[in-house]
């Protein structure tokens, strides 16, 4: 196992900015997965018709999600952008794809085509879910940054999911919850500042993650109608409330303890 970088480049994420190397680091990484995430949505674009709006649409995402990265670098603490938030960012390549695929119409001209290359894309993003948090532990590569780019992908991913059940008729306006449930929880953070702490690893919220985004996926497939396909969703979103109550209740509550 390759060791951890020196303390005081760690130091870095309570310090004023990200170091030279650090960006450098990041911005190559960043450049090239960009790059080669505007050659696949070309490709995936003329195979199922999207049009150069979608293309455009998917590389808008990514690199606004890049631009957040970059301007988050400071809770790296680290000289190396590193091989974990490489694999997330190629994530968040897949998963800007996978948006223009829901949001843009033209794709529904292939139908199931379509439907299976979205589950192919989403299959590929769950399985490099995994990957990313190895490799951080493995290199001793893990950090702040690394955790919210990873956890940020999801929601974004989960929202996608969500909203393709519903402009696919899979499910009601209510599917939506599963989706904007994360970013309810952040706007809630604002309005009860305990809500801030933050949360020790839990095996549970990911086995819970993962189940969303498993079941979401298996919900898209043809052949999957109403009502399996909204009772699917409904154990879906149930599960999540009950991840998210879970972690409510423990906030609130060392907040209370700690007062």
């Amino acid at each position: 196992m390759l060791s951890k970088e020196p303390s005081a480049v760690q130091g870095l994420a309570a310090g004023s900015g990200a170091s030279p190397a650090l960006k450098a680091s990041a911005l190559i990484v960043l450049g090239s997965i960009f790059a080669g995430a505007l050659v696949g949505y070309g490709l995936v674009a003329f195979h199922l018709s999207l049009g150069r709006n979608a293309i455009a649409a998917a590389a808008v995402v990514l690199i606004l999600i890049f631009a957040l990265v970059v301007n988050g670098l400071h809770h790296h603490g680290f000289e190396r952008f590193g091989f974990a938030n490489a694999v997330t960012a190629v994530r968040a390549a897949l998963v800007s794809m996978v948006g223009a695929i829901i949001f843009f119409p033209g794709a529904m001209q292939h139908g199931e085509t379509t439907v299976w290359a979205l589950v192919v894309l989403v299959l590929v993003a769950l399985a490099l879910d995994g990957v990313d948090g190895h490799l951080a532990r493995r290199y001793g590569y893990e950090s702040d940054l690394g955790a919210r780019f990873d956890m940020e992908v999801d929601a974004l991913l989960i929202l996608y999911l969500s909203t393709a059940a519903l402009l696919f008729g899979k499910a009601g306006p209510w599917v939506l919850l599963i989706g904007l449930m994360r970013y309810g929880f952040v706007l809630a953070q604002y309005i009860v500042p305990r809500l801030k702490s933050p949360l020790p690893p839990s095996f549970r919220r990911k086995l819970v993650c993962v189940v969303q985004v498993a079941v979401m996926c298996l919900v898209l497939l043809p052949g999957m109608v109403p009502p399996v396909s909204s009772w699917l969703s409904a154990i879906a979103l149930l599960l999540l409330s009950y991840s998210f109550a879970v972690d409510s209740l423990n906030l609130l509550r060392r907040g209370e303890a700690g007062r």
